[in-house]
């Protein structure tokens, strides 16, 4: 049990990412320049410092269409709206506020959703930054897909990747982890979680399936249930938005026990065997066999890490040092991946050495047991804490 857990299961995992993804090939976009409207939903609690940079990068993108933007009161108590207001008019932005008084991102987007007009719409985070692409690459990744693709989630990447060590490490996780996870679900045309911070949907299937349930991890359970419809949900990596990650410990505990709680609510809504896919149920399938994974590296691993420290190779010992190597074999093949993305949409890769060894050495150890108290959380009804 212990050997599987923390051995078989997770290099099998590796294995598999690594091998399809020296595999894939992404197909060329079959319309380059589209002129579909598209409507931006901006759900905001309290982003007066962040509105303005977000409506500033929606004004620079290269998209030929009509850009709408619906930005959602969601009980603010502070100036978010009045500095929306004077942005856009000052950009020129056709800016539409509404308001939703009860707390909640679900609640907040689903309001909004009866005033989308548009076939296409997108879902944008208030702290979150568009390269100046982003549109049009994402909405070519859905007029170039087959009319079963009702999703595109976007690549989210660290805003904020120099404010601390946390956001360094973060700032590789992003980069490598996150996005490598989501080429290889867009490549069997299964992504799991088309994002809130950054996705674009059919607006139609949306208001078919009734909008976002009232879940903490809605982003997860609306795309699972657009799997379990039978439609196909895709991943565009050279559609870059930049988000801010949490700067401390504390809440970044908060956001990724959040994740880990709204994974076990996509299974509880959606099993894993009631997808019509086979790739759909191998996929959510992975999923199902997480939280062990995650409970025997918390409970197994890293108490035979201590007792090797101590001369007790009862779990873990000199030899368990090779997979260090392994780990940055893999790391860096999804690196030229990722590398390529960024020299088409003519950015750089900024040094991070500091953060990226970080990342490789200690962040499972801090990640699986936040997970675990995320899952605790849902198991145990506890009360949802979302900053």
């Amino acid at each position: 049990m212990i050997i599987t857990g923390i051995a078989y299961i997770p290099g099998y995992l590796i294995s598999f990412m690594v091998g399809s993804l020296l595999m894939d090939r992404q197909p060329e976009f079959k319309v380059e320049y589209p002129k579909q409207p598209v409507t931006v939903l901006i759900a905001a609690w309290n982003e007066e410092k962040n509105i303005g940079d977000t409506l500033r990068q929606l004004s620079k993108q290269d998209y030929e269409g009509d850009i709408q933007i619906i930005l959602i009161d969601n009980n603010c108590t502070d100036s978010t709206v009045d500095v929306a207001d004077q942005v856009a008019k000052e950009l020129g932005l056709f800016l539409q506020v509404v308001t939703e008084k009860k707390a909640g991102k679900n609640y907040a987007l689903n309001t909004a959703l009866s005033y989308v007009e548009t076939e296409l719409m997108i879902t944008l985070d208030a702290d979150t930054l568009l390269h100046t692409s982003a549109i049009r690459f994402i909405v070519c990744r859905m007029m170039s897909a087959p009319e079963d693709v009702c999703a595109v989630a976007g690549a989210v990447l660290v805003r904020n990747s120099r404010q601390n060590i946390w956001t360094k490490i973060q700032e590789w996780d992003y980069f490598l982890a996150i996005a490598s996870v989501k080429r290889l679900q867009g490549m069997y045309q299964q992504t799991l979680v088309a994002q809130g911070a950054f996705s674009l949907y059919r607006t139609k299937v949306i208001q078919e399936i009734g909008g976002w349930d009232d879940v903490i991890g809605e982003d997860i359970v609306l795309t699972w249930k657009f799997l379990k419809k039978g439609f196909r949900v895709f991943f565009e990596p050279l559609s870059v938005a930049f988000t801010s990650v949490p700067a401390s410990f504390k809440s970044f505990s908060i956001q990724r026990s959040r994740w880990a709680r709204g994974m076990i609510e996509g299974l509880k809504a959606v099993k894993p065997w009631q997808q019509p896919r086979m790739y759909g149920k191998y996929l959510t399938g992975v999923n199902l066999i997480l939280p062990y994974v995650d409970a025997a590296y918390t409970f197994f691993w890293l108490p035979g890490l201590v007792l090797a420290l101590f001369g007790i190779y009862w779990i873990a010992g000199p030899l368990t040092l090779l997979v260090l190597p392994i780990t940055i074999l893999s790391y860096m093949i999804l690196y030229r991946y990722q590398k390529s993305v960024f020299r088409a949409l003519d950015l750089k890769v900024r040094r991070n050495n500091t953060g990226f060894i970080l990342f490789i050495i200690i962040y499972q150890i801090i990640m699986s047991p936040v997970s675990i108290y995320g899952y605790l959380q849902e198991l145990l009804k506890l009360k949802r804490i979302w900053r």
